[in-house]
């Protein structure tokens, strides 16, 4: 059974056991905080993305991708505009995808997505075991929230 739709989905990954990687899931569990009180918000975290999240993409008017990067400098927070991977891939992986993938399968799924997709990385410095972030992602975390929150409460007010 597929979820209401909601305005603004918040859809955060990461392993809250490896280290930055949970970053993620700790920015998915200030974001419920924050936005509890708001109906037109949703926020789901996960360890991985994977098809089934597709349900709760297609419908959704806005949607809000968060997980750390272990390609951008470590505590660097990005925000940009995610779009369909150019095709679904055949024989495609049944644990983890990417946002990009994630928004082509919707739209192969459901003929319908979500009409601003976004994403926010924090640049991961260590990966390793263990449940504390590194001194970097620790020190990015308020412009991350403050990211959040200014996203979030823009695209409710309408993006253009």
């Amino acid at each position: 059974m597929t979820p209401d739709p909601v305005q603004c989905l918040i859809l955060a990954c990461g392993n809250t056991l490896r280290g930055d990687d949970g970053v993620g899931p700790w920015l998915a569990d200030w974001a419920e905080r924050r936005f509890r009180a708001d109906p037109r918000v949703r926020v789901l975290a996960r360890q991985q993305w994977t098809p089934e999240l597709t349900g709760d993409i297609a419908p959704a008017q806005y949607v809000l991708f968060i997980d750390c990067s272990v390609v951008s400098a470590p505590g660097a927070v990005s925000l940009i505009p995610v779009a369909p991977a150019a095709a679904a891939q055949q024989g495609l992986a049944t644990h983890h995808l990417g946002a990009a993938e994630l928004l082509a399968l919707a739209r192969e799924l459901f003929n319908s997505l979500p009409s601003h997709t976004l994403l926010l990385t924090i640049g991961a410095g260590s990966t390793e075991l263990g449940e504390v972030f590194s001194d970097r992602v620790t020190a990015a975390l308020p412009n991350a929230c403050r990211l959040i929150e200014e996203t979030v409460l823009r695209l409710l007010d309408g993006p253009e």
